[in-house]
């Protein structure tokens, strides 16, 4: 079984038991889909609003994936003839050893390609499946608002679980069957699983991001900032776009993130697992990351499905019942761990290092809660600081910003260092396994984590309905608590996903040190001049290169994704403008083309994806041809770590301007209209494509980088620079980069786009 002559009839079990678990995710968000759908979707004025959100949001989705398949398709060829550029591993002709070693790398390059399609098409399905259902929610949590706050709650707590349930069963089920078919040789072809995933979520990331920032900024400094107009106002060209963007960029850009940071964790488990293996003779360090998988699918099944709501909004606080679904879960999880490391492991280490990633995903819950949420003093600073005007606000938002980078990277920090003292005196492997674990252990909540974001953007376009169809006030209410609970609940899941992204960046580095180390062994290189020997020593100058030249990818990317931000920002102002000034749109009795500004926001966002797509994947193939493997592994560090420190500053800093915002509207300091309220909502536009699009955008691209790493570096260890095909790729990255940085920088910001 899984060409394992070693694996006990409980581990047979065992694993197929996990496979049926993933189904059982699935078959869970099936039953919640019916459940949902079931509902009523409202007034006819309601659905009219609301078809112009499925329409847009189903255009955004369709066009995108028109831009992505070739990609996909050229990829695919490249991942099926990596493989015959160096030798079969050893696993994998112990694994297939009834077959020469030519055809073994027919097998393994076919199983590359196949992994690769299907963590792609996965984390697609995921996107847009989650994102059309919660675009099916939105209208049917408006409508249910009218009825009683508990079921308006649970409509839209139920639409966010579908996609957190098909996050964990389809990247459950992606890491099972591989295993199942490949076992020791899985990794092989999990690293193609794992690409496929993230460079999709890159895509979804960027694409959204791009798309939901557009429409916001433009709809905002139009609307609200020059015209003096509520958001969400009826007159405003923009506001259909900007209902859109919610679902694009929070629920498919979101949810595509989390499981590609899913699967990253679970592939470098398992090659690190692999490690253990072939040091041990133990099965269990490969089992034990499927085994907590599947443990975390069962206790969010029961954890999402406790979370209810009281008849009214007196008494009833959404925060409270999410969180009690999530602390259920989390017990479940805890408790089950320690049982199956006693009686499977017969340790205690392997479920401390789960644990721990328990605790980061809390601690970073509570950060970010600190720095983000309008209850805790720096948000409220910050909306006393619109008292001076939007300077001080803005100064003060990112000093808040740079602070709270600060301690979540001294967490993550402590959580490493918890997994050097948990194998304290064991070989470094052990370390980065634990790392691996507490990776997977951050994540195991996934399903309630994905539930908690996607409940955002739902009860965002509910709020929206209803404000553009005219509820009753009782109505408006309900729903304006869940949009605010909404707004928590996204800035939480921004902070677990970033964590997530550098503790599996952090894991992949170990996979990256490990598979170097294992080509050089077959190569014939002594032991101590291996990798995993001599470390990646920043003291080399070339190293240091390496390090000096990652840490300015994540600023690159994100000085790129802000240009395309306001280039598609300002393409919007122009087109809301240009409606405010014509007959009939600002007294009320004439009806806006939305449909222009949904367009407008489409044509723009895909146009920005391929170029940054090609910085993360072609960066560190010209670093590591033109430098060497080591000075790559220097690259991936400086990623890692500037990558963690700007993301977290981006995400915390726009998610404190939009709350202070938010405080202001409520009543502070003269509420809507006033001096202070202007001065927050330029705050806010500034906040917004940092928190809703350049930060989050930079967790698959940290990813893709370390990935790309991962694929390419047994063939540089085995290559050196002089070899024509070095040389090719060389100049192909280098012109590729050239053209993508170009291309961002392009024209004039006003510059006109076609739509159809």
């Amino acid at each position: 079984m899984f060409g394992l002559s070693n694996a006990t009839t409980f581990e047979v079990v065992a694993v197929w038991t996990v496979l049926l678990i993933a189904f059982l995710g699935l078959g869970y968000a099936l039953m919640l889909r019916a459940q949902v759908l079931k509902k009523d979707k409202g007034t006819e004025k309601m659905q009219e609003v609301w078809m112009g959100i499925k329409e847009g949001a189903e255009a955004y989705l369709n066009r995108q994936l028109k831009t992505i398949l070739p990609l996909i398709g050229v990829l695919t060829i490249l991942l099926f003839f990596s493989v015959y550029i160096v030798p079969p591993t050893p696993e994998a002709l112990e694994r297939f050893s009834n077959y020469s070693p030519d055809k073994v790398k027919l097998i393994i390059g076919i199983g590359r390609a196949i992994a690769f399609v299907m963590g792609a098409s996965f984390s697609l399905m995921v996107g847009q499946f989650g994102m059309r259902m919660a675009v099916e929610g939105n209208v049917r949590v408006a409508s249910a608002s009218r009825r009683s706050f508990g079921e308006a709650l649970q409509i839209a707590y139920r639409s966010g679980t579908i996609t957190g349930m098909l996050t964990d069963g389809l990247g459950l089920f992606g890491g099972t069957i591989i295993f199942i078919i490949f076992g020791i040789a899985s990794p092989d072809a999990l690293l193609g699983f794992g690409f496929g995933g993230t460079l999709l979520a890159l895509f979804m990331r960027v694409g959204g991001g791009i798309y939901t920032k557009a429409a916001d900024v433009g709809a905002d400094l139009v609307g609200k900032v020059e015209a003096g107009i509520p958001e969400d106002d009826p007159r405003n060209a923009a506001v259909i776009a900007d209902l859109v963007g919610d679902n694009v960029g929070d629920c498919a850009g979101m949810a595509a993130d989390i499981f590609e940071s899913y699967e990253v964790t679970i592939v470098s488990g398992l090659i690190l697992g692999l490690a253990l293996y072939n040091m041990t003779h133990e099965l269990k360090w490969i089992i034990f990351p499927l085994l907590v998988r599947g443990i975390g699918v069962v206790a969010s099944i029961i954890g999402t499905y406790l979370v209810r709501g009281g008849k009214t909004l007196e008494g009833s606080n959404a925060m409270t019942s999410i969180n009690k679904g999530f602390y259920t879960s989390a017990t479940i999880s805890i408790i089950s761990f320690a049982l199956l490391s006693i009686f499977y492991m017969h340790e205690i280490r392997a479920f401390a290092s789960v644990a721990v990633g328990i605790i980061l995903a809390l601690t970073i819950d509570e950060l970010t809660k600190i720095y983000t949420s309008p209850d805790y003093g720096p948000v409220k600073q910050v909306a006393e600081s619109s008292k001076t005007g939007s300077a001080t606000l803005i100064l003060r938002g990112l000093g808040l910003g740079f602070e709270s980078a600060v301690w979540q990277t001294i967490v993550i920090a402590v959580t490493i260092l918890c997994s050097i003292l948990i194998y304290n005196g064991y070989p470094a492997v052990y370390v980065l396994y634990g790392v691996a674990m507490t990776g997977i252990g951050m994540l195991t909540l996934t399903g309630n984590n994905v539930a908690m974001d996607s409940f955002g953007p739902i009860a965002d376009n509910a709020n929206g309905i209803g404000e553009l169809s005219g509820m009753d006030k009782e109505a408006r209410r309900i729903m304006g608590h869940l949009d605010a609970t909404g707004n928590t609940t996204k800035a939480i899941t921004k902070g677990v996903a970033i964590g997530s992204a550098v503790i599996a960046a952090v894991s992949l580095f170990g996979s990256f040190l490990t598979d170097v180390t294992r080509v050089q062994e077959q190569m014939g290189v002594q032991e101590s001049l291996r990798l995993f020997a001599t470390g990646i020593r920043v003291s080399e100058p070339k190293i240091f290169i390496g390090l000096l030249i990652g840490a300015t990818i994540p600023w690159l990317f994100s000085s790129l994704i802000l240009n395309s931000v306001t280039r598609a920002a300002s393409l919007i102002v122009e087109e809301v403008r240009r409606q405010f000034r014509l007959p009939g749109i600002m007294e009320g009795t004439k009806k806006p083309d939305y449909q222009r500004a949904v367009d407008i926001c489409t044509v723009s966002a895909q146009r920005e994806l391929i170029g940054l797509a090609l910085i993360a994947v072609m960066s560190p193939l010209l670093v590591g041809i033109l430098l060497g493997v080591e000075p790559l592994g220097g690259f991936l560090a400086g990623v890692i770590v500037s990558g963690q420190l700007l993301a977290v500053f981006m995400a915390n800093a726009g998610g404190a301007w939009d709350n202070a915002k938010k405080l202001i509207e409520d009543g502070l300091y003269g509420g809507k209209g006033s001096e202070p309220h202007k001065a927050s909502v330029v705050g806010d536009t500034v906040g917004d494509p940092l928190k809703d699009t350049a930060g989050p955008a930079l967790n698959p691209m940290i990813k893709v980088v370390n990935l790309v790493s991962l694929l390419a570096a047994p063939i540089l260890v085995q290559y050196k620079l002089s070899h024509p095909g070095m040389i090719i790729t060389a100049l192909i990255s280098f012109i590729a980069i050239t053209y993508a940085i170009i291309f961002s920088k392009r024209g004039s910001l006003t510059k006109k786009v076609t739509v159809k």
